[in-house]
């Protein structure tokens, strides 16, 4: 929980290092006039749009990091939302939305999420042009972004210029992290959790003071309401100030949460520039991948599945349940897992397990029923056939049980793999309905991929992303 003692400040230097981080990032003033200009002429045109068109449009808006200047330098999309009646059917919703956003964009490419929404460019910005509905109670939602206007307003009338950089510090520490951003794919920290948490905090550095104290799952709500319907591994919880039934870390897993907590710790203890700059680690080419298994005394197999045509927020859930399918079943399969890694590249999506053997023992102990229940008869008349593969029994176990040993048919994991992954649910679109398109290989036969390459390090570099190797 979020409860403790006061934290102790940052060791000498954090005042220095953030200050140099905070002009590193900051987007320039020209930058800022631009943003600024470029808003205001996207709502004139997409107005001007709606009235020649007479689309029953309410209002439109750009909001999020780009309307507050919380925006990173290098890091800015717009986000226009386009905010229709909410009597509005949902098909008429997608039509308008999408016949406005083609009428002031270029290029633009039709996207999914709950519906459909475009992206395209204006002005040399890439904006994504998202409809939704112009609700009154942003409590009472038609779709998940017809809250945004309020949020819009909540930080608007409460950020001071010092509070925007410290959200910028903020963002740029759990982007070194890899754990800024919502979507499925990264499981992290949307930028409105941010902004609401250096709100709550006052800083960067105050928050972190905060988060090195906090135990998993974190609770915010200060005893007041919580949002209802938490999960079981529920991260961190904090009530939306617009919607107090809607829990603003949804999206943020555990993992993510616990490295923060650790980060926090340690750049506290001994502030350094590596907290805030990104890394993108080198891959794990599979010679040396090999090689690091020969040391392990371990074996990786590889599962290659054809990527459906998804979007990443539909799909990376999906991959996630797969993993963890075929880790379990291999695990009650009797082979001892060491790991597992999963990476979705642009054609494949890739499992990757290392087991601690290739194969598993001949020999497979089944368990029988105790004495006095009528299925004994049926036990031992099926373990005493002549063509029962018995390697020794039926006998009787130290608790009183019958068992026998009898002799496997398949012991290399991939074989066995292969075996399993028809009766396994995979995830509702992983699946194919060819099973041959399926391929399981031992690592050294798996074909190459940067995405291979990207699951190896998964696997087997683990490391604190402000650890330098030597």
């Amino acid at each position: 929980m979020a409860g403790g003692a006061s934290a102790p400040s940052a060791a000498p230097g954090a005042e220095a290092i953030e200050r140099r981080v905070a002009e590193r990032i900051a987007p320039a003033p020209e930058l800022l006039e631009r943003v600024a200009r470029v808003r205001a002429d996207l709502v004139r045109r997409v107005e001007a749009a709606a009235r020649e068109r007479g689309s029953p449009l309410v209002r439109a808006l750009v909001a999020g990091s780009a309307a507050r200047g919380t925006f990173l330098a290098d890091r800015l999309d717009l986000d226009l939302f386009l905010l229709f009646p909410p009597e509005l059917s949902r098909d008429r919703l997608r039509e308008e939305g999408l016949a406005l956003g083609r009428a002031v964009l270029s290029r633009p490419e039709t996207r999914y999420a709950e519906h459909p929404y475009l992206r395209g460019e204006f002005e040399g910005f890439r904006v994504d042009a998202v409809p939704g509905f112009a609700v009154s109670d942003p409590s009472r939602p038609l779709s998940p972004v017809d809250r945004t206007p309020f949020h819009q307003a909540y930080l608007a009338e409460r950020e001071t210029a010092e509070l925007v950089s410290q959200v910028r510090l903020a963002k740029e520490f759990l982007r070194s992290l890899g754990v800024y951003g919502s979507e499925a794919k990264t499981e992290g920290f949307s930028g409105y959790l941010v902004e609401l948490l250096v709100l709550r905090f006052g800083s960067m550095r105050r928050l972190l003071e905060a988060a090195r104290l906090w135990r998993l799952p974190v609770d915010l709500t200060d005893g007041g309401p919580r949002p209802p319907r938490l999960p079981a591994d529920v991260a961190l919880i904090l009530a939306d100030p617009v919607d107090p039934n809607r829990n603003v870390a949804s999206a943020l897993a555990r993992r993510n949460l616990a490295l923060v907590v650790l980060a926090a710790s340690a750049y506290l203890a001994a502030p350094s520039e590596a907290f805030f700059s990104p890394q993108s680690p080198p891959p794990l080419r599979r010679a040396e991948a090999l090689r690091r298994l020969e040391a392990r005394a371990s074996h990786a197999s590889v599962v290659r599945l054809p990527r459906p045509d998804l979007v990443d927020d539909t799909l990376y859930p999906q991959v996630r349940k797969a993993e963890r399918a075929i880790v379990q079943e291999i695990a009650r399969s009797g082979f001892e897992v060491l790991g597992s890694s999963s990476v979705v590249g642009p054609e494949h999506v890739l499992v990757v397990l290392e087991v601690a053997h290739a194969r598993r023992s001949a020999v497979r102990h089944q368990e029988g029923p105790p004495p006095g229940l009528d299925r004994v008869g049926h036990f031992l008349e099926k373990w005493t056939r002549p063509e029962a593969p018995v390697v020794q029994g039926p006998f009787v176990r130290a608790d009183g049980s019958l068992g026998v040993e009898t002799l496997r048919a398949d012991r290399e994991v991939e074989t066995v793999i292969r075996a399993i992954l028809p009766r396994l649910s995979l995830g509702r679109d992983l699946t194919p309905s060819d099973p041959s398109r399926v391929e399981v290989h031992p690592l050294a036969g798996a074909p190459d991929s940067p995405a291979l390459e990207a699951a190896l390090r998964e696997l087997l570099d683990k490391r604190l992303p402000w650890l330098v190797p030597d």
